[in-house]
């Protein structure tokens, strides 16, 4: 399988010659390995016994000859996290070290943050800008900077290629599968996480069925703010069986350990002149595949009455992952906006290093209207100082820019 180039390198470029030592973190599938490895001189993968021990019986990484040592899923053997610190500490040089991890260690290991150490990476599924499947004419960080006076751009993107996107998944080596294939892979994924990767962070899933709803129900939650507690109640089994608060609360602190929950928190603003934002996050999974999956959507039923339902929620997960990519490679921060009594609501909120902000609604139609962008609207009248951009995501046919400012894209010609 050919690489397909991710938008992580470039920030890997730009700090490789700066830090000695960057992990790279994300759930399993994700493509960390793969993108490592070709940095890499030496690679430790400790996923595997024979290296673990070289690991364990060499904590100081004396065996490991001079150029960038790769340590897979450093999480099997958490010392090494600690040793590589002490040896940044002691002068490690630049691109010493990469390490990938696919889960935080457990809760009983104790490791040093590595603050000021290790730089940390996010490697998220890949975005749709990093599929091979468009081309992007719109910069996330341009429109952040303020420099896109006039956006501009065709799409060839039907709203059938946009649910193909959503199920296909934006793990490498399943996205490119038959969707027979595919099905059965995202169906091994989540089996695997449940059977294996759970209880290797510490926590016995006695009853997997009960996890398996509760999962579900989380994805029938994608896009929305629903109250765990809510999320809860829609676990409950068909003979009325409902498990308890602390076994739910478990498996949402194991589920974002392994990187497989990615809610979007409530933004606040450095420099914000609300006075009382919502706090609850926005559901979402790491990729919306896997949500789509639990939920038994494929490409064809998410075309019928009943699939529908869900359609808007899953291309907002879709974009959401793409502008969390864009806005990372951008040095940005991404959360969304609710105010505390509902009224005004905006689905993406992207700062800037600066505070700058850019505003984005995101929305499953290939035409935008006056009611489309009032929040927007509203966002600029309360921040005119620090709003730079304002911008719809559609799956329209063509980018151009409102007579209001607002800026029409659609989300295929989206790119860092």
């Amino acid at each position: 399988m050919s690489y397909l180039l991710r938008t992580v390198d470039a920030e890997l470029d730009e700090l490789f010659p700066l830090a000695p030592a960057i992990a790279l973190d994300g759930p399993k599938g994700v493509g960390k390995t793969g993108t490592a490895v070709r940095r890499a001189h030496h690679v430790w993968m400790l996923d595997r016994p024979d290296q673990r021990e070289l690991a364990q019986a060499d904590p100081d990484f004396s065996t490991a000859p001079a150029g960038t040592l790769l340590i897979d899923e450093w999480q099997h053997v958490p010392a090494t996290w600690d040793s590589v610190r002490r040896q940044v500490d002691d002068g490690a040089p630049a691109g010493r070290f990469l390490l990938t991890g696919s889960a935080t260690p457990r809760s009983d290991i104790t490791t040093h943050s590595g603050a000021g150490r290790i730089l940390s990476l996010r490697m998220r599924p890949m975005a749709l800008h990093e599929r091979g499947t468009t081309r992007p004419t719109v910069s996330l960080a341009d429109m952040l900077a303020g420099s896109t006076p006039h956006v501009l751009g065709a799409s060839s993107f039907t709203p059938g290629d946009y649910i193909e996107a959503i199920t296909s998944s934006g793990l490498p080596g399943i996205h490119r599968s038959p969707e027979r294939l595919r099905t059965a892979q995202l169906d091994a994924y989540l089996q695997r996480v449940i059977d294996r990767d759970l209880p290797d962070q510490g926590l016995a899933v006695r009853r997997p069925e009960t996890l398996r709803r509760w999962l579900t129900a989380y994805a029938a939650a994608t896009s929305t703010t629903a109250s765990y507690s809510r999320i809860l109640d829609a676990t409950t089994s068909g003979d009325g069986a409902q498990p308890a608060k602390t076994t739910t609360i478990a498996y949402r602190d194991h589920l974002t350990q392994l990187w497989l929950l990615d809610p979007v928190p409530g933004w606040t603003g450095s420099r914000s002149a609300f006075t009382r934002l919502q706090q609850a996050p926005r559901h979402q999974l790491a990729d919306p595949a896997l949500a789509a999956r639990l939920l038994g959507l494929t490409s064809r039923r998410l075309t019928t009455p009943t699939g529908a339902a869900m359609l808007g929620p899953l291309f907002v997960a879709l974009a959401t992952l793409s502008v969390r990519v864009c806005g990372q490679a951008a040095r940005a921060r991404v959360g969304h906006l609710r105010t505390g009594n509902g009224d005004h609501e905006v689905d993406l909120i992207v700062e800037g290093e600066e505070g700058q902000v850019l505003g984005i609604e995101v929305k499953l139609a290939a035409t935008v209207g006056d009611s489309d962008v009032r929040h927007l609207l509203w966002l600029r009248d309360r921040l005119p100082d620090d709003v730079v951009d304002l911008v719809v995501l559609t799956t329209g046919s063509r980018a151009y820019r409102r007579t209001d400012g607002v800026a029409v894209v659609p989300l295929s010609l989206l790119g860092p």
